[in-house]
């Protein structure tokens, strides 16, 4: 089962295809004419009654034919000469009958007619001709064997090459779900050996592991379960955001299992026509029951499981699609060991009979992995890598807190290529931050040149934020502040790093987070006494920290523990969906309004009462452009005078007073990262 299935079905070899096809098509109609062609021979031209008598009078006819309806005339070797001269140009028809006539001359066979011309009751015809000199006599009919042969070259030795030629276009267009065969699956087939990957290969999933673990022990040892009655789930559903890894999580079962593994998506079953869907699925679980042990994979099967709603209209083909996959799944045995995986990012908008015990049995979260996850992660990816001893993958997870298992790969990779790039043989920790970087802020731009004035702006937005930062409790310290611009759009950020994983923020922390992200916009106020559009998403961040308060989390004295919004598509944008009227959705926006006014005068008044150290900070940016966390808190130090905290003891020291000493780093989900757009 080494894949045979998918062999020659590439777009290259249907193209090689269907040229057989139109090369053998044309040679066969070539032969059929031809062969017609020398059965029927060339055909005489007509001419009038007269008219032959006039050729029988000057001596010009060689030989006559009479027929039943027809009388054949054939000239003398000068006189048809003569008239194929006199013809010349007219037309191919003479060419044609010169070269035939060539080549009987040449084979010694016998001439063909040049004329014919209707039979006339004439009883002196026979003595003109025999006082002509012309040879003449009546057509004899075709025996019985040329007959045969005749009708055999002409009807049905076509007919056979045709049923032959239909037959080789039906197969070539059924092969891979043609044009004939839309009803055909268009699983793939993996075996261990192809899929190449094992539960080794997947890391930061503990749980979803444990869960599908469980079914490969049953396939590898069912008498262990149906001894004491247990049956193997009829399937599992993968449920998660992109890049989990719910895909190799799949593969990885198939791999530890050592059975056929079909892998398809769920758009392959959606066609125009209404019922191909339906022939597709029970082609599919037709293949699966012959190879059963197996594994069938179904990715975003949201493409043909969604909810039956006729309310604005239906799909007809695709309810009759989600129809024949819940018979099917009904249907097989689950002692045979067949197994279906499907996976999707909505499984709100899911049909509750696919979901219900007995079709998906087990519902397992592939969810963003936490801190222990991220570094299994990463030690996965870099173990093919060459790391030198600064590398601490540890810090690079904590740095990089709400990434996915496709994120920390290509950051990995990033820090590899960045490490050729700079002819290094190793990828260093410096790599692995600047890759941290390209992913979430994308490249620094060079080419982009601000004028000195802009860099000012730039400048105090930029310490406007880290500045609240540094002088609210419930923050994380800064590490990073830069007014290099990026190429996605950044003209400058800041960059904070969590000291610990979290999973909850307090009301005070939320507000912290939104005074800080007005902070920028507070310091441009109060030093250039006007305000930019780089505020942009800083506004934004901060307005939807403030709805989610109100409507989600129950942090508004106004609304109480009200529940007005709720999230949609939480494993994709999480977009929220407001759950109350218009009046009331008027008054959570003079709340939220309410929240963001009294943040922003919270940070005019933080950075009106440091406004020494937010010059000096500031000024210190524009020169070096990029400054660490270090060196902002020192500054800040000498500024307010507060004493170097001792290394030893700095856990014990107030936060605000404190600096991590974890290295520059980008901005984890908790977290926050301040930027000023362009």
């Amino acid at each position: 089962m080494d894949n045979q299935n998918n062999k020659g079905s590439g777009p290259n070899n249907n193209r090689q295809g269907w040229g057989v096809i139109l090369v053998t098509t044309l040679l066969v109609t070539f032969v059929v004419m031809g062969l017609y062609s020398l059965m029927q021979g060339s055909n005489p031209e007509e001419i009038s009654y007269d008219k032959f008598l006039e050729l029988v009078d000057d001596n010009k006819v060689d030989e006559v034919t009479l027929g039943s309806t027809r009388i054949y005339i054939t000239l003398k070797k000068d006189a048809q000469n003569e008239d194929n001269s006199s013809a010349q140009g007219t037309g191919m028809n003479n060419i044609i009958n010169q070269i035939e006539q060539q080549a009987q001359e040449g084979a010694g066979g016998e001439r063909e007619p040049d004329y014919y011309t209707g039979v006339v009751n004439d009883d002196t015809l026979a003595q003109r001709l025999e006082d002509a000199g012309v040879t003449f006599g009546a057509e004899v009919p075709d025996t019985a064997g040329s007959l045969i042969f005749e009708v055999v070259v002409t009807v049905i030795l076509p007919i056979v090459l045709l049923v032959i030629l239909f037959n080789i276009l039906m197969k070539r267009m059924t092969k891979g779900g043609g044009m004939m065969g839309i009803g055909k699956s268009n699983a793939k087939m993996y075996m261990e050996k192809e899929t190449g990957v094992t539960f080794q290969d997947v890391a930061g999933e503990d749980e979803a592991k444990e869960s599908l673990q469980e079914v490969v022990d049953f396939l590898h040892n069912p008498g262990k379960y149906s001894g004491i009655g247990a049956k193997l789930p009829k399937g599992a559903l993968l449920v998660g955001p992109p890049g989990t890894g719910k895909t190799l999580l799949a593969k990885a079962v198939a791999g530890e299992a050592k059975v056929p593994f079909f892998s398809l998506s769920g758009s392959a079953f959606v066609e125009m026509y209404v019922g191909v869907g339906a022939s597709r699925v029970r082609d599919l679980f037709k293949q699966a029951q012959q190879q059963a042990p197996c594994i069938v994979f179904i990715d975003e099967i949201d493409a043909i499981g969604k909810t039956r709603d006729t309310a604005l209209g239906g799909n007809d083909e695709r309810e009759q699609t989600l129809n024949q996959l819940l018979a099917e799944m009904d249907g097989f045995d689950t002692n045979k060991g067949l197994l279906i995986l499907a996976a999707t990012n909505r499984p709100e908008i899911l049909d509750p009979a696919l979901l219900r015990p007995g079709r998906f049995d087990r519902r397992i979260i592939v969810d963003k992995p936490d801190l222990k996850g991220r570094i299994d992660i990463l030690k996965v990816h870099a173990k093919d890598v060459r790391m030198d001893d600064s590398v601490d993958l540890e810090a690079i997870a904590l740095a990089t807190s709400g990434a996915v298992g496709s994120d920390l790969a290509n950051m990995i990779n990033e820090a590899a290529i960045n490490a050729v790039k700079h002819g290094r043989q190793v990828v260093s920790q410096k790599d692995l931050f600047e890759a941290v970087e390209v992913v979430l802020v994308g490249k620094e731009k060079k080419d982009r040149i601000m004028s000195k004035e802009e860099r000012r702006i730039v400048s105090y937005h930029e310490v406007g934020h880290a500045l609240v930062t540094a002088l609210q409790k419930n923050t994380e310290p800064v590490q990073k502040i830069t007014i290099v611009p990026r190429t996605m759009g950044a003209l400058g950020y800041v960059m904070q790093t969590p000291e610990e994983e979290k999973f909850l923020n307090t009301k005070k922390e939320l507000e912290a987070m939104i005074v800080v992200a007005l902070g920028g916009r507070a310091a441009e106020e109060i030093v250039f006494d006007t305000v930019t559009t780089g505020a942009a998403n800083d506004i934004e961040q901060a307005t939807k920290i403030a709805r989610a308060m109100i409507t989600q989390y129950g942090m508004s004295e106004r609304f109480g523990l009200m529940g007005l919004e709720s999230i949609q598509n939480r494993y994709l944008d999480g977009r929220p969906v407001l759950n109350c009227g218009d009046a009331t959705a008027g008054e959570i926006d003079e709340e939220v309004m309410r929240m963001l006014k009294a943040a922003y005068e919270e940070a005019k008044r933080l950075l009106a009462a440091n406004r020494e150290a937010l010059d000096k900070i500031a000024a210190f940016l524009i020169e070096k452009e990029t400054i660490t966390g270090k060196e902002f808190m020192k500054i800040f130090r000498e500024v307010k005078g507060i004493p170097e905290p001792d290394p030893e003891n700095e856990e014990e020291a107030p936060k605000e007073e404190r600096i991590s000493m974890k290295p520059a780093a980008a901005v984890p989900e908790n977290g926050q990262e301040e930027e000023l757009e362009g």
